[in-house]
């Protein structure tokens, strides 16, 4: 700062009389008010000035992970939960049937808990929650259920019967089976089973599963299904999605099933994905469930 030129009263006499002459001046005019232009000079310059350009930023998605029917395929879950994070889910819903059939029932009840996210109930839940007779299912199921009730805690069963049938969240519906009649567990697998549904449905999308083939029905002036890959919602139109399954697919497709829904754009993906179907069948044969159910995983049926 001391090498700023100081104002003209502060120089020493002659000096200043010495450019006073040079630039023309009069002498008299050093006694007085000081120039404008030297005044302004002073010893300490002004702050520098800080200019804050707000730039326009992109809002970040919120996109939705679906997924259900996880049948506890401990493989299939973990490999669901990894893509959905590298395609930037933040959110999550299960469809239920969290446990029944597979290995892992514990494990994959534990997973989705930890998770506390959004679940329906699945009629599986409700199997494995209750201690009401098995003889109406077929012997598969009912011997995979009995199995399955041993593995579990009391207080997981409690979880699992405290689950709530139809919910919503976000601007869409979710549940396991029908809107209609949900604690009746019907199946949708056509246009026609699909009219009755959409008298109770109250929001644009719906996600379910139970039948484990995506699917996706449509309702304008008519009822239609399309192709179960990328659906674009449209508005004024309602769309009954079904995401598939996590850990028994019956589409003749052995990968996991899921669903990554984008809010913003009103864009669901259909997403399918490869686990460790060997290791995932080698748990069934271990834990001497039906041989039968380790077959099918392979088979996608």
């Amino acid at each position: 700062a001391s090498t700023l030129h100081p104002p003209p009263n502060r120089l020493p006499g002659a000096i200043r009389r010495t450019r006073l002459k040079r630039r023309g001046m009069p002498l008299r005019s050093v006694r007085g008010t000081i120039p404008r232009p030297l005044a302004a000079f002073t010893r300490h310059p002004p702050p520098p000035i800080l200019i804050i350009t707000y730039l326009p930023t992109t809002p970040k998605p919120i996109r939705n992970a679906q997924f259900g029917d996880n049948h506890p395929n401990l493989e299939a879950l973990e490999a669901v939960i990894a893509d959905a994070t590298a395609q930037g889910c933040e959110k999550w819903v299960c469809m239920g049937d969290v446990v029944g059939y597979n290995a892992n029932p514990g494990e994959c009840l534990e997973r989705v808990r930890a998770m506390d996210i959004p679940v329906v109930k699945g009629n599986h839940d409700e199997d494995a929650s209750g201690d009401h007779s098995l003889e109406s299912m077929n012997p598969i199921a009912a011997e995979a259920l009995e199995w399955t009730r041993r593995q579990l805690s009391d207080e997981q069963r409690e979880w699992l019967r405290k689950l709530r049938m139809v919910r919503q969240v976000e601007a869409f519906t979710v549940v396991h089976s029908t809107l209609d009649q949900p604690q009746s567990w019907n199946y949708v697998t056509n246009k026609f089973d699909a009219m009755s549904n959409f008298s109770y449905q109250f929001t644009n999308v719906c996600f379910h599963g139970h039948t484990h083939v995506p699917r996706v029905f449509v309702r304008s002036a008519r009822v239609k299904e399309i192709p179960a890959d990328s659906v674009q919602v449209e508005e004024g139109m309602k769309y009954f999605n079904n995401v598939g399954s996590v850990g028994q697919p019956r589409d003749g497709d052995w990968r996991a099933s899921s669903v990554i829904y984008d809010i913003d754009s009103r864009t669901g993906i259909f997403r399918r994905l490869e686990y460790d179907l060997d290791t995932a069948q080698k748990k069934i044969l271990a834990a001497r469930l039906p041989e039968g159910l380790a077959a099918r995983i392979a088979e996608g049926r």
